[in-house]
């Protein structure tokens, strides 16, 4: 039997549903009135909008004291909307902002819960050239090593019923970037060391002045470099 696109491609037809999976593609959970303010409509056309995309399977809510929090179903889910976000055409920028939040997620940003972007990509990259990770992202015993000296929870990845790695197409970069449990692990680990943060608003990242050293001594990448 073939696949049903209709119920996915009805629940992402309508720009206000995409603006809404967009700004929840960092892996957080924000309430109905957050969501609205992102897609500029009223709090009773969210919710109707929130209503479909968690029928359609791609949202889930959960109570929160008086708030229903939405976020992506699960990290599965989020990697699908990565990998299709290749085949949709960009939002034609029409502001300063716009163009400065376009190359701020091209350089670095959340992908559910691990690094995509330049970042992302060019950490993989470097990953497989010192063979912590074959071309397939196997992780080896090299890169085992290397993770773990980094304080990468990697037997806890390793545990964890989602695939320890997966490569997951990176829709800026055109490349692939490193995902599954292990890409989660690591990200959560350069977030601690704060290498990176997290902006104030939307789901890009801050490499910090740390960060730029860190990941050139340890990776051999110059992320300062066009």
């Amino acid at each position: 039997m073939g696949r049903d696109f209709s119920t996915i491609g009805h629940a992402l037809s309508v720009p206000t549903r995409s603006a809404m999976i967009d700004v929840l593609m960092d892996g957080t959970a924000r309430p109905a009135g957050e969501l609205a303010a992102v897609a500029r409509v009223s709090a009773a056309t969210a919710s109707e909008h929130l209503a479909i995309l968690v029928a359609a399977g791609l949202l889930r809510g959960k109570r929160a004291g008086r708030q229903r929090l939405y976020s992506i179903l699960d990290q599965r889910t989020a990697e699908a909307l990565e990998s299709l976000g290749q085949l949709c055409v960009e939002v034609p920028i029409s502001s300063l902002v716009q163009s400065r939040t376009k190359h701020d997620l091209a350089d670095a940003r959340m992908c559910y819960d691990h690094v995509a972007g330049r970042l992302g990509v060019e950490l993989f990259d470097a990953s497989v050239r010192l063979r912590w990770f074959d071309s397939e992202a196997h992780l080896t015993a090299r890169g085992e090593r290397a993770l773990s000296e980094l304080g990468v929870a990697v037997p806890a990845a390793r545990a964890q019923r989602r695939p320890l790695t997966r490569t997951c197409p990176d829709w800026t970069q055109r490349r692939p970037h490193l995902a599954g449990a292990l890409g989660a692990a690591l990200t959560a680990q350069l977030l601690e060391r704060r290498w990176i943060t997290r902006r104030s608003t939307g789901r890009g990242l801050i490499i910090t002045a740390d960060g730029l050293n860190a990941i050139q001594r340890t990776w051999g990448i110059d992320l300062t470099a066009d």
